[in-house]
């Protein structure tokens, strides 16, 4: 796709690179790759691009549908020439997005640059850039080939088609695309972490623990949210009693722009998860595999939509 033709069509891209084999990039290779498309992938991690195939692997045995072939590269030039579109999933880092998507735009000018960065406003990106009207933000949901739903976010200078041509991407590649305003974190990690912050204070407050604070959570609330979202749950109770209950508890909930102190004096103990064994919760030997196959059933019932 030629830099004319984000102005004169909005044809969808027909090939795509994705800058990063992490968590986020071969997941994305992979629902790219499992609808036919050609998916070159860069990572300048010569172990990462080791373990790809595996991934991409892992990601197809429970269809056992097949997917095209991935080129696996750390020469960004082989990923990037010629493509359609990039799909840029690196770590969050603006210096690092901008200086590769610089680097990307000197070698392919006329191609879509789409950021899967889940915080940054795309207006931050485009700054760095030569030109901002290819860029766009499509941010993907961990996991991306099984989660529907990609935050598509236009900047300030996005143009118009690019934004149709990459939500008709989207369609093809069986995502439910919707558009959100260029926010810091979009909507979906807003809620996300206002949720997680309250979670946070409760433990460091001695209210619960990290494990009750999790039970509560998934078996009150968490159970309705696949089904009612927290706008049309208000309507529904009605919106007198929801401003009596939150003028009542809002005063006593956290509203610090600062992450909560036993998040930085857990990371400052080394205490940072699941990869040290230990942060909120403690992580035995086997139990990153349990949470994920709990994930994994969890979400098996959206696997023939989701890819």
């Amino acid at each position: 796709m030629t830099a004319a033709e984000h102005g004169n069509g909005t044809a969808i891209p027909r090939s795509i690179a994705v800058l990063g084999a992490g968590l986020m990039g071969h997941a994305i290779a992979y629902t790219a790759a499992a609808h036919d498309f050609p998916v070159a992938v860069y990572d300048p991690s010569q172990a990462a691009l080791d373990t790809l195939h595996g991934r991409l692997q892992a990601c197809d045995t429970p269809y056992g549908r097949g997917f095209r072939d991935v080129t696996a590269t750390d020469v960004l030039a082989e990923a990037v020439r010629g493509v359609d579109l990039v799909f840029e999933a690196v770590p969050e880092d603006l210096g690092l997005k901008t200086d590769l998507l610089s680097a990307v735009y000197a070698l392919n000018p006329g191609a879509i640059l789409a950021s899967n960065t889940s915080v940054i406003p795309i207006r931050d990106i485009e700054e760095g850039l030569p030109d901002g009207a290819a860029v766009i933000g499509t941010h993907w949901w961990n996991p991306a080939h099984l989660m529907r739903v990609v935050e598509v976010v236009s900047g300030r200078h996005t143009d118009a088609a690019v934004t149709q041509a990459v939500t008709e991407l989207l369609v093809t590649l069986g995502k439910t695309p919707v558009l959100v305003g260029d926010a810091p974190g979009f909507v979906g990690n807003r809620l996300q972490f206002a949720l997680w912050r309250e979670a946070m204070t409760i433990v460091d407050a001695g209210i619960a623990d990290a494990e009750t604070v999790d039970l509560i959570a998934r078996e009150t609330f968490g159970r309705r949210l696949p089904v009612l979202g927290p706008l049309e749950n208000a309507d529904y109770i009605g919106l007198p009693l929801t401003e009596q209950i939150m003028s009542y508890v809002l005063p006593h909930l956290s509203d610090s722009p600062k992450p909560p102190p036993g998040l930085t004096e857990r990371i400052a103990l080394g205490k940072n998860g699941s990869r040290t064994g230990s942060g909120f919760l403690e992580w035995p030997a086997g139990r990153v595999s349990e949470v994920r196959d709990r994930l994994d059933r969890q979400l098996q019932p959206t696997r023939e939509d989701a890819t």
